[in-house]
């Protein structure tokens, strides 16, 4: 797990454990307290100093910062001290305060606190434990090649982390002394066709490239089929590459591109304002226009409301996208792309079209997680296959769900592709913004969009 995640989840814990420790004291100081704790100011103070020496606690223990935050025995072992901890400091404020608290709100909130700790870790366990069985959020991994770096990464793999499965090792060696129970799968030529059929999700290399050139095929045919490719090598080897560098259980781990979006607290915030924001729009805005649209279109033109294609998705998966019919009805729709001066657009589709309201349906492809906001633009199926062959890397920006918009479209890359460089720079432009993702740019580029739809877009027909 990336240090995204591991910040992600260790922000999550110590809100809630705060959270959970103002539930105790405001609960029982309404209805415990002989001395009305909620309108004392003393207990105020109790509740001020209680907070302070948790978070004092949690900080020296480093309960949070720990590297085996996802192990069970260690994370128990630091809540217990923390917990101690901020008893005898408490205790010592109500000594030094000499205030007469309420012996039985004392014994409450103390024994409350330990309780809510107790269950927050039962069900933080259990959370990641169902992220892992049942949300699919458990990597599949394989190593290439077995050596220190080999031995190093498996052991990490098999007994400290919760959220990888691995699978198993490939390596030219038939058997490898004292080390029975490791799962020896094949030869390395074998693995691309055991990770398609064993729904791999992160092939590890530890075989230096220079020394097996097929690495690099192998690095290339993994990408094509949506697998993550990662070098552990030495550094030098290396040297002027354009390479990302990670980092598993300290050991640098080497990849062809970063992607924050494989994060899942990225993932989580992604989603998150994807839901909010098409909720808005279906809410605000599609309520109301979508019938008024539908009535324009139906008075201009015979044939459908909405234009439903199939189109490339994440890992290109097709899915039902949806739109505003702004073509008449024609046999060419999923093949032919839409060129300018097109005698197939209506009346009303030229506007719609020039204005993106035509793709504002999208929305509900957003709600329901088959598009985000903002992303590579999909594809009709054909055009997939064609761009494909033309540009190999093409298939790297279907790491991602497609957008309603993206920062290609946003740069003046959108819609007909006339010639080869065009599909380049469109390629070159998501494929950067899958590598730089942050909320902010989300942010950016749903801004940009509107400016761009309010000055007019040349390439919008």
């Amino acid at each position: 797990m990336n240090k995204l995640s591991f910040y992600t989840y260790r922000t999550l814990l110590w809100v809630w454990d705060i959270i959970s420790l103002n539930i105790v004291l405001f609960t029982l100081g309404y209805f415990v307290s002989r001395a009305n704790a909620l309108n004392d100011r003393d207990y105020f103070f109790f509740f001020a100093a209680m907070n302070m020496f948790w978070m004092g606690s949690v900080f020296v223990t480093a309960l949070y910062l720990s590297k085996n935050w996802l192990d069970t025995r260690h994370f128990i072992k630091e809540t217990l001290k923390s917990y101690l901890l901020t008893l005898l400091l408490t205790l010592f404020f109500i000594f030094f305060s000499k205030t007469l608290y309420s012996r039985l709100f004392i014994i409450l909130t103390f024994s409350g606190f330990a309780f809510i700790l107790v269950t927050n870790r039962i069900l933080f366990f259990f959370f990641v434990k169902a992220l892992k069985n049942n949300l699919n959020i458990a990597k599949n991994v394989v190593v290439v090649g077995y050596n220190d770096i080999s031995k190093r990464l498996i052991r990490y793999f098999q007994k400290e982390t919760k959220l990888v499965n691995f699978l198993g090792c490939f390596t030219d060696q038939d058997k490898i002394d004292g080390e029975p129970t490791l799962p020896i799968l094949g030869d390395p030529s074998q693995v691309m066709e055991y990770a398609k059929n064993n729904q791999v999700t992160e092939i590890y290399s530890t075989l230096a490239p220079e020394t097996h050139p097929y690495m690099y095929d192998l690095a290339k045919s993994a990408e094509s089929h949506f697998i993550r490719f990662k070098f552990v090598p030495d550094y030098q080897i290396f040297v002027n590459r354009n390479i990302f560098v990670d980092f598993v259980d300290d050991i640098p781990v080497l990849s062809l591109r970063k992607e924050p979006l494989e994060d899942t607290g990225s993932k989580i915030k992604k989603r998150f304002f994807d839901i909010v924001f098409s909720f808005l729009v279906i809410l605000l805005l599609l309520s109301w226009l979508v019938p008024l649209i539908a009535l324009i279109i139906k008075l201009d033109s015979r044939g459908p409301v909405f234009f439903i294609q199939e189109r490339s998705g994440k890992n290109n998966e097709p899915f039902s996208c949806i739109k505003f019919r702004s073509l008449r009805t024609n046999q060419d729709a999923d093949r032919k792309q839409v060129t300018k001066n097109d005698s197939r657009v209506t009346k009303v589709g030229r506007i719609l079209r020039k204005t993106n309201l035509d793709e504002l349906p999208q929305f509900f492809n957003v709600f329901l997680g088959d598009m985000s906001v903002v992303g590579p633009r999909p594809h009709m199926l054909k055009h997939t296959d064609e761009f494909t062959a033309i540009y190999k890397e093409y298939m790297i920006r279907h790491f991602v769900k497609p957008g309603l918009t993206g920062w290609a479209q946003v740069n003046g890359f959108r819609g007909e592709i006339r010639e080869n460089e065009l599909l380049r720079k469109r390629v070159e432009y998501d494929i950067w913004y899958l590598e730089n993702w942050d909320i902010w740019l989300d942010l950016k580029i749903v801004l940009m969009t509107v400016y761009v739809t309010i000055k007019g877009d040349k390439n919008a027909y």
